[in-house]
């Protein structure tokens, strides 16, 4: 089945709604480059539109009703806004549903260290990377050092211009022939992911005759001291993460696709969320959903497989008048969703790891998988037919580009989504997204044209089914 490339089809005023779409997208993944900051900037974004955050909704003991905009957060790192539509919630929903967290590298509990005069972070790896990407490379740090007394210090070192950036060093070629000779996966351990901060000692007190002791590590302490009035102990109860310095870029001399951290999986978190905030003439209630941890298994208070999302649900309906366990029950399954991920694009670079008629192709538009997994579907949600009949109708109809795809060839490829959780209700689940170049990396590669097209498609879902 041939889908066209769909630059062609545009006309100037669609290419300039594609722009702007594309714009909004990247300064999204500018300031958002953490779970926190993604979740903040939807924050801001819903209550320009108007939301409600469902706390103060629940502390007022107000009554929710259609036309009702609300949003809830958990933890500061998962969240999800619904639209209240014109049927009961009991119906079901439309659902988009995102992850909004990203492979990186995160700095451990007791992290600073001085080894021969440099000052390191020890860190963790987080989510599937491939680890020799990371070195040499300018690296930015984000997050939070929450204090005893409940100070929330925000740290954000590395993106503007005066900034310093960080690095994680690698050996030089003329000393790596043992190097070059390991697998890719064993070319750098884990343990050496330790990220380099700082080589200048303390200045030396003149009163004292002895050096100081681990001088490098005593200024770097100062100067965070300074800045931010932390202790040392106070890693214990941060939260910082290593990313990729700098911010999405167009790529290509066309201008065509765009380079940044973070496509996986804020291409689809964006896109719904763009969508989410434009639907207009709710019939179902919209909702969505952009969460914590799905590069780790969705476990955890904010993955998918808590019950916040449920819990959430569960408040809206007793605000509404209609609150029960069977009644919520309903809801969920009567409910249509799509998971929406990102889809390994056609690269013909190594073509011989892709299935070539089941592929996502760049420019070709919102992508839909039937079925994700490994091997022989194992770990897989399989959507039913006849909700795919229904999508593939629906999007014709709004004029939506799209393509269907699996996840390369099949004892190569494999991957998981979100979609076989929410599948556990009962409601009808589908994989969405959109064609990535380099997923994974550190800096990964998107059409313009797709993202457009996911905006698109996600709006149609949501008004339309």
């Amino acid at each position: 089945m041939d889908r066209k490339n769909v630059w062609s089809s545009y006309t100037q005023e669609e290419l300039s709604k594609l722009e702007e779409v594309n714009n909004l997208y990247k300064s999204c993944l500018d300031a958002g480059k953490t779970e926190r900051e993604c979740v903040s900037i939807t924050a801001e974004m819903a209550r320009e539109k108007g939301y409600r955050d469902l706390k103060e909704i629940v502390k007022a003991g107000e009554p929710v009703k259609a036309g009702d905009k609300i949003y809830a957060v958990c933890m500061d790192k998962t969240i999800v806004l619904f639209h209240i539509g014109s049927e009961p919630l009991e119906n079901g929903m439309n659902l988009l549903g995102a992850h909004i967290d990203s492979p990186r590298i995160d700095v451990k509990q007791n992290p600073l260290y001085e080894n021969e005069e440099f000052a390191y972070f020890d860190t963790h790896y987080y989510g599937g990377i491939k680890k020799y990407q990371w070195l040499a490379l300018p690296l930015a740090l984000h997050g939070v050092i929450v204090k005893k007394d409940g100070t929330v210090v925000t740290v954000n070192i590395g993106e503007k211009e005066e900034d310093p950036v960080f690095v994680i060093t690698d050996l030089l070629v003329h000393l790596a022939g043992d190097q070059m000779e390991k697998k890719a996966k064993e070319v750098i351990e884990g343990e050496k992911l330790d990220l380099l901060i700082g080589s200048r000692p303390i200045e030396k007190d003149e009163s004292l005759e002895k050096e100081e002791k681990e001088a490098v590590k005593k200024n770097i302490l100062s100067i965070l001291k300074e800045r931010y009035d932390i202790e040392e102990e106070d890693f214990v109860s941060a939260e910082l993460e290593i990313v990729p310095a700098g911010k999405a870029r167009d790529l290509g001399i066309d201008r065509s696709m765009i380079l940044a951290y973070g496509h996986d999986d804020r291409v689809c978190a964006f896109t719904s969320l763009f969508a989410m905030l434009d639907a207009e003439n709710i019939k179902r209630t919209a909702c969505c959903i952009l969460v914590d941890k799905e590069e780790i298994g969705s476990v955890g208070a904010t993955g998918m497989h808590s019950r916040f999302f449920e819990n959430a649900v569960a408040e809206i309906m007793e605000l509404s008048g209609g609150g029960s366990d069977l009644k919520l029950r309903r809801a969920l399954q009567n409910s249509m969703m799509l998971s929406s991920d990102v889809s390994a694009g056609f690269d013909p670079m190594f073509a011989e790891c892709f299935e070539k008629r089941s592929s996502a192709f760049f420019s070709k538009g919102l992508v839909f998988n039937k079925f994700t997994g490994s091997r022989g579907k194992g770990g897989s949600n399989d959507a039913n037919a006849e909700y795919i009949a229904r999508l593939r109708r629906v999007m014709d109809e709004g004029k939506v580009a799209y393509q269907f795809a699996e996840l390369g060839k099949v004892d190569v490829g494999g991957g998981g989504t979100i979609a076989y959780i929410m599948a556990n209700y009962g409601m009808e689940v589908i994989d969405s997204g959109v064609s990535v170049l380099c997923m994974h990396a550190p800096w990964e590669a998107a059409s313009k044209a797709d993202v457009y097209e996911a905006y698109k498609g996600y709006k149609v879902f949501l008004e339309e089914m």
